[in-house]
């Protein structure tokens, strides 16, 4: 997608530094910040401090981590090294130990010599499948959106509430809940997208630079907010995107998630998930009894960043000095408040027997491991 007219991934790879570049998402959407990555603890810092956030993203961070570590070693014990440093870096999101584990099992299989190169050539086809994967989840989401445009008045707009950013930022590019908004704005279906702010890191802020980058009128609202909407018949849908989902369908997303889907279900208003493949945790069924929630600092919800009226990025306390914070950062929805999984290979219900349906080599595979 397009930052200021030219367009951006959001991480790269540049041959004439012949390292990784990243867009430094702690700045957004006040500052534009890129960094270069250039060790394996500056892979760590950048996924445990979201630098890059979204679990697409994170995967694909983790595959040029393992391209750093042949190179550097690409001894089978280096390997398993840098597989346990950059897997406890951020426990919830799936894709973090699906790449990991891919880029492992690949360069296992070669001579060590072969090793280097390899890696480096699968972590930018990882990245290059990231984005074909949500350029399909927008093609296929495009249709559900313009069935709801064909039963709107001329001009009126298909509204959209999302929650947290499943943006192009949260991925390598196009996003998974944006990607079918994108395609609906360019085809020229109107539409109008609630933006929760997303407490406590306020996500909803880069969800609301994005679209209103590419032109796409939408407002940023308080999480609470999405409820009452819902109520006055102003939400025709729910895109969201998730971290983590279970074989039969429970959606684990930001926190807050859970909350829409039952106001979603309260009111009749379709709530569907994008789902790329990868998140896609075979191996869990139960997503409330089993899925880890990642707990972070408290200080994400005591204070709040933000652009003062000189222009310059601080940080400020909200609570009273000796409050703790509480900061579980997911929730699981259950698969009974979730309409369809929106994926590349088409939607269907969120079930064992639809994702299965979808996806039966990847179940097999699942199943056999």
């Amino acid at each position: 997608m397009k930052v200021n007219g030219t367009h951006y991934r959001s991480l790269w790879w540049d041959d004439d530094k012949k390292a990784l570049q990243i867009i430094d998402q702690r700045w957004l959407p006040h500052e534009f910040r890129i960094q270069q990555v250039d060790t394996l603890q500056d892979f760590a810092d950048a996924i445990v401090e979201m630098r890059v956030r979204g679990a697409p993203l994170i995967g694909a961070t983790a595959a040029y981590g393992m391209a750093l570590a042949a190179k550097i070693d690409p001894s089978d014990q280096h390997l398993d090294e840098t597989w346990e440093f950059l897997d406890k870096t951020r426990p919830t999101a799936i894709n973090l130990r699906w790449a990991l584990t891919r880029c492992r099992t690949r360069l296992k299989s070669l001579p060590e010599a072969e090793r280097a190169k390899a890696a480096l050539k699968l972590a930018h086809e990882m990245s290059d499948e990231d984005v074909e994967i949500c350029r399909n989840i927008g093609l296929n989401g495009l249709e559900i959106i313009r069935k709801i445009a064909a039963t709107k008045k001329p001009g009126e707009p298909v509204r959209i509430l999302t929650h947290c950013n499943a943006g192009w930022i949260a991925t390598v590019d196009w996003g998974t809940a944006t990607s079918p908004m994108y395609h609906a704005h360019d085809a020229g279906i109107p539409i109008h997208v609630w933006v929760d702010e997303t407490r406590p890191r306020n996500q909803g802020a880069l969800t609301s630079w994005e679209l209103g980058s590419h032109g796409i009128p939408h407002t940023y609202i308080t999480d609470n907010a999405g409820g009452h909407l819902m109520q006055h018949g102003q939400v025709d849908l729910v895109i969201v995107g998730t971290d983590r989902t279970t074989r039969r369908g429970d959606v684990c997303n930001k926190i807050g998630t859970y909350l829409k889907a039952l106001a979603a279900q309260a009111n009749s208003v379709p709530f569907y998930v994008a789902l790329p493949s990868p998140t896609i945790d075979w191996s869990v069924d139960d997503g409330v009894a089993e899925i880890p929630i990642e707990e972070r600092d408290g200080s994400e919800v005591t204070h709040i960043q933000g652009r003062n009226e000189e222009g310059k990025i601080v940080q400020v306390q909200v609570t009273p000095d000796g409050t703790s914070g509480g900061n579980m950062a997911f929730d699981v929805t259950p698969n009974h408040l979730v309409t369809g999984l929106i994926t590349e290979r088409g939607v269907c219900e969120a079930s064992r027997e639809g994702l299965a349906g979808l996806f039966p080599d990847l179940a097999e595979v699942a199943k056999s491991a």
